[in-house]
């Protein structure tokens, strides 16, 4: 049955991403595309496929409903990644804990007999092995499945090999902790070692602790990095580790072995080639920076040719670099290093801080746009081939088509499902500052029709925009709140990405202050604009950074901010991931004061206002003690205010069964508290789409 909400459809397509494709490979003759995507919008078994550039035929190669066709349930299995050679022809994934392994083009996918439960397998790139991570021990079998053996076995259960915590940050298919030499004969890998990592503190009902997240000022996993020959015994790789102790990325291409690395206040960061016998480290470069340094994905890399690919901030652009050499416009800011193909570039870059472009340099073709229209466009190259993702206002998912020359366009079909609403937004560029806002109405409500309560519902940290060409399910909640009978108004203000390198680096220091101001001022300005907006009666909503901005708002402007809704926000700065929370405010030994005018606890007493705080109990990026902490210092200075703990509910509840209980709960709070009556789409009824 067809959704009727916009609730119920969150929940259905999992926030509109079941059925879309995803997760590209391109063969290296480029006459293949592997991708992973559904069967329909609410399918959540991601299928494996090929598409055979030349016919433009889509081929099934990996059905996990079929694969699992032994009694375990069809909505809750799915290949959520996957590996290959070089040649993409041997293709390798995880399902139901087991390894599985196909050839493209000679058969069903084959489960191997190798030890599990197995996580992030890898073909070496000869398409002879495959490395695979279980029980933290890093394995390698035949291809065949024969052979399985340990490669590096943990003595204690805080020891992991083969995955790193912090890899993500440069990689581009997530956290990753063992790499293959190009000849499939050694591997690097990394240990990690948890010993040190202090746990969570906790409050009850939160649970058990979480250990293997360092908090702010607290020690980090010890990270190291190996070289091993496949029989052999492993060699250690050698660097400063007190000075740089954040292994941020590594791998192995052409020229050898390399590893990122980062100290600890991150202001520098070291690109080390890795002797691949010895272990013994050079540094080919090293960035510094007085806040941060940016960490790019994609990059530092090299080319075929051996040329550095790095990036450098200059005079309010972020430009990419070639052997030290910008080779990107002043006012283009460079996104993501999406890979090379010989010495050919692709990446991803903006002039509109709301778009992201797909880019191409080579130095003989110069730089080259590959992209056009408004959207946030992706992509991957090889072979000749380019995949093409566009994701824009159209629908959510966007579309994708490969290219190759001499050949038709074709498209790579999205099952994803159209919103059971339409958008009723205007974009606004607001104040002094340019502050990139989006304005929702109610469908039904027209100008001059009377006062209408606003609903401010920014993001506002360094980690997302909110306000972009594409339409994703964020955007789509906020017009559902609209039609619950608000104006809601999502503002990127200062320190969010695209417009460069000095607008992110205006939150060092103070993440609330700058932010909460620029969300004041874009209010005001959007009520000049348009005087339908009542000021009289505002709410502020936010989820993780966002929470805590929330909270923070009617803490600190009551004057402006009458309610709030706070999920999941980090109230002490000091309770959050050390990487990311010492990037902006340094170590809290350091830089004390810092953390004590970040610190929400100590606004607690300043309540006036109604606040509404919301956290799931399993929640593994911010720690639920940061809600409950709260809680308990507004219940020590006796200041009302309601809790809505969510047991067995991570960090992001929208799309779980929750839903709509969960927006409810926040619409009736907001109603109550603004003194909204009855609108003319009552909480939970459909918006029907308007021809």
């Amino acid at each position: 049955m067809a959704p009727t909400t916009l609730p119920e459809q969150l929940v259905r397509t999992c926030r509109f991403t079941r059925g879309v494709p995803e997760r590209f490979t391109v063969s290296s003759d480029g006459g293949t595309v592997l991708f992973l995507r559904g069967r329909a919008g609410d399918d959540p078994a991601a299928c494996l496929w090929a598409l055979d550039v030349g016919s433009g035929r889509e081929r099934m190669l990996a059905d996990p409903v079929r694969l699992l066709a032994n009694g375990r349930s069809p909505r809750t299995a799915g290949i959520e990644a996957y590996g290959t050679d070089a040649a993409a022809g041997v293709v390798a994934f995880a399902l139901a804990g087991g390894l599985w392994k196909l050839d493209v083009g000679k058969g069903e996918p084959r489960r191997l007999p190798v030890v599990g439960p197995v996580a992030d397998p890898r073909p070496d790139p000869t398409g002879c092995h495959i490395a695979y991570v279980s029980h933290g021990a890093l394995r390698v079998a035949e291809a065949n499945g024969s052979g399985d053996r340990s490669v590096a076995e943990p003595d204690t259960p805080r020891v992991e090999f083969g995955s790193a915590v912090h890899t993500g940050a440069t990689s581009l298919d997530g956290t990753r902790g063992h790499w293959w030499s190009p000849s499939g004969g050694q591997l690097l890998f990394a240990r990690t070692d948890f010993t040190n990592v202090r746990p969570w503190p906790t409050v009850e009902p939160a649970g058990p602790p979480t250990t293997r997240t360092a908090l702010a000022g607290t020690p980090n996993p010890d990270v190291t990095l190996w070289l091993s020959a496949l029989d052999g015994p492993p060699v250690p790789v050698r660097w400063n580790r007190t000075a740089f102790e954040y292994v941020v990325g590594a791998g192995w291409d052409a020229h050898g072995p390399w590893a990122v690395v980062q100290s600890r206040d991150q202001h520098t960061v070291r690109f080390l080639g890795i002797g691949p016998g010895d272990g013994r480290t050079t540094v080919l470069d090293e960035q510094r920076d007085a806040c941060w340094v940016q960490l790019v994905p994609g990059l530092p890399a090299r080319t075929g040719s051996g040329a550095l690919l790095a990036h450098r901030d200059l005079r309010g652009t972020r430009h990419l670099t070639l052997d030290g050499t910008p080779v990107t416009p002043t006012g283009l800011q460079l996104r993501v290093v999406l890979g090379t193909d010989g010495d050919e570039v692709l990446f991803t870059a903006s002039g509109d801080p709301t778009e992201n472009h797909l880019w191409s340099y080579g130095p003989n073709s110069g730089i080259r746009q590959l992209s056009s229209g408004p959207g946030i466009h992706s992509g991957a190259s090889r072979g000749g081939t380019l995949v093409r993702v566009t994701r824009d206002a159209e629908r959510p998912g966007g579309r994708t088509e490969v290219l190759r020359a001499g050949g038709p366009a074709v498209a790579v079909l999205s099952y994803a499902e159209r919103p059971v609403l339409d958008l009723h937004a205007q974009r606004l560029v607001l104040g002094p500052r340019g502050l990139a806002a989006r304005l929702h109405f109610p469908s039904w409500y027209r100008r001059g029709g009377g006062p209408l309560p606003v609903l401010v519902d920014p993001y506002g940290g360094a980690a997302l925009q909110r306000v972009t060409a594409e339409l994703d399910w964020r955007v789509l909640l906020s017009q559902w709140f609209a039609e619950q009978g608000f104006a809601v108004l999502t503002t990127d203000g200062r320190g969010t990405p695209g417009r460069g390198p000095d607008w992110e680096r205006e939150v060092y220091g103070d993440l609330f202050g700058p932010v909460l101001d620029d969300q004041v001022t874009a209010l005001h300005e959007a009520a000049r604009l348009h005087p339908d907006l009542d000021l009289g009666r505002v709410a502020v909503r936010g989820w993780s950074f966002g929470g805590a901005l929330a909270a923070l708002a009617v803490l600190r402007r009551p004057d402006v901010f009458h309610a709030a809704v706070a999920g999941a926000g980090v109230a002490d700065q000091r309770l959050y991931n050390a990487h990311w929370r010492e990037r902006f405010l340094g170590h809290p030994d350091a830089f004390p004061q810092r953390y004590d005018a970040c610190n929400l606890l100590l606004d607690a007493p300043r309540l006036t206002r109604p606040l509404l705080l919301i956290h799931g109990l399993t929640d593994t990026n911010v720690p639920a003690v940061n809600t409950l902490r709260l809680s308990e210092a507004l219940r020590a200075a006796r200041l009302p205010h309601e809790l809505l703990l969510l047991p067995g509910t991570g960090h992001q509840p929208i799309g779980s069964t929750l839903t709509g209980q969960l927006l409810d709960r926040q619409v009736r709070f907001l109603r109550r508290h603004l003194d909204i009556g009855p609108t003319h789409e009552p909480t939970g009824h459909p918006v029907r789409r308007s021809s």
